[in-house]
């Protein structure tokens, strides 16, 4: 009985640390801060540059972006915030979408959710200057400089 126990847990112990050896590399996080500024009348367009902070490192990338619904006015927004599920810095490239309420962003209140088609969610903050009015929906192109 105890050569069973012996047995059973040499296997899984082997069983466990060949799985653990052998398993996918986790997504990572890292720190993003973006300036944008928009403005429009009806069709509000938009554009401006961030940087990724991640292993260390910065990445510097650019914003552009469109909206269409009910636009006017012209505003800058600084967001900090965070690049959730990167396995490397050029995950954060692509089209973003707005995850969940969303709206507090385009009114100038404090953050927004996004998410691109490989996964990685941005979880942004921050304050909006200028005067804006803005009932828009639309997305975000992120692309490494």
């Amino acid at each position: 009985m105890i050569k069973y126990r012996i047995r059973f847990l040499g296997v899984a112990l082997f069983l466990l640390t060949t799985l653990g050896i052998a398993s996918p590399s986790h997504a990572e996080s890292g720190a993003v801060r973006v300036v944008f500024t928009k403005g429009g009348f009806i069709v509000g367009v938009g554009g401006g540059h961030g940087v990724l902070n991640f292993r260390g490192h910065n990445y510097p990338f650019t914003v552009s972006g469109m909206s269409v619904g009910f636009t006017i006015g012209a505003s800058t927004t600084n967001l900090v915030g965070r690049a959730l599920n990167l396995r490397s810095p050029a995950d954060i490239q692509g089209t973003y979408s707005v995850v969940g309420a969303g709206g507090a962003l385009a009114a100038g209140a404090g953050g927004v959710q996004l998410q691109n088609q490989r996964g990685v969610v941005l979880q942004l903050a921050g304050g909006k200057v200028g005067v804006e009015l803005s009932a828009a929906v639309g997305g975000v192109t992120v692309t490494l400089e």
